[in-house]
């Protein structure tokens, strides 16, 4: 890495942290290397932001990201709707202002990309409550968590934006060379072994000509 001192800067640095940052590119030439396009969080919106509030000189270096590299699965990007997050579910928080979103998209014909929840260096609640942070372990949501909490909200909901027979592509470690997309009904999709992280989530909406060649290639047997 050319011979600099690189310092692993966690969400929490990021987003409490910045400041010091902001200071040392000030008076110093200081590269903040994201995974990803570097627009893709708000988080880095905002240090832009900052920085030129500041009178800091901002240089962009674009990145692939999944926003785009999605495309390996052969979904066209301009026939995607609102891309969505999806949380992990607890037991006293389940949140599924995402249904509404996907409803739209489907009514449209159109795609929808889900990223899926992932947790790392969260502090646990109970250790907020001491004012001592304990961070939980690691945790990155699954194609098959991902659509089993779907299946829930639908259930819930009863809005038919989805269900168990809607076609859609599971996809893991996208852009690395085992890298693993499989289509299929979500029911399927449900008992497929994705493998490590990350995972992402496809609701397909109505197909081109094209766009069914390629989900052939992907389909469950």
């Amino acid at each position: 890495m050319y011979g600099k001192e690189i310092t692993v800067a966690d969400r929490e640095m990021v987003e409490e942290r910045a400041d010091q940052m902001l200071s040392e590119a000030a008076d110093a030439d200081v590269a903040f290397l994201v995974v990803g396009d570097p627009f893709g969080a708000t988080t880095h919106t905002d240090l832009v932001v900052r920085a030129k509030n500041m009178g800091v000189e901002v240089k962009v270096i674009h990145n692939a990201s999944v926003m785009n590299a999605i495309g390996v699965c052969g979904l066209q990007l301009y026939r995607y709707g609102e891309t969505i997050s999806i949380p992990f579910f607890t037991e006293t928080w389940r949140p599924d202002s995402f249904y509404e979103k996907i409803q739209n998209s489907r009514r449209l014909g159109l795609h929808t990309l889900c990223l899926l929840d992932i947790r790392v260096k969260e502090p646990t609640l109970e250790s907020l409550c001491r004012g001592k942070k304990v961070y939980e372990p690691a945790r990155f949501m699954t194609v098959n968590t991902a659509i089993s909490q779907l299946l829930e909200v639908e259930e819930l909901h009863g809005g038919s934006a989805y269900g168990p027979d809607s076609l859609c592509m599971g996809v893991a470690r996208l852009g690395s060379d085992d890298q693993k997309i499989v289509a299929g009904p979500m029911k399927k999709l449900l008992d497929v072994d994705f493998g490590p992280p990350l995972h992402c989530l496809i609701i397909v909406g109505e197909t081109h000509p094209v766009e069914q060649e390629m989900l052939e290639f992907y389909m469950i047997k």
